[in-house]
């Protein structure tokens, strides 16, 4: 299984489909690919980057066992025709 942002994505959908539509997560765009200037080049610590987490890949087995648990508890399977710009943390 893949999560992103706390949403498990499902097995039909290609990161290829997930990307060309910019589908968006609960915080923002699950995927975001833009240029940016090299900070190493510029030598300038302060310019801001837009970074967003790491995604997630667990064992099936592993998440039945443990979705009563803290992460996995917060999970919700991606559904593409929901609106997550109204999330708010619980």
């Amino acid at each position: 299984m893949y999560v992103k942002e706390d949403l498990v994505l499902p097995h039909n959908l290609s990161f290829y489909d997930l990307i060309i539509s910019k589908a968006r997560g609960k915080s923002g765009p699950l995927f975001h690919f833009d240029v940016y200037d090299d900070v190493r080049l510029e030598h300038n610590a302060n310019v801001e980057k837009e970074e967003s987490h790491a995604g997630k890949v667990c064992a099936r087995h592993w998440y039945d066992k443990s979705k009563h648990i803290f992460p996995a508890s917060r999970w919700e399977v991606y559904d593409p025709e929901k609106d997550y710009s109204n999330y708010t943390v619980k």
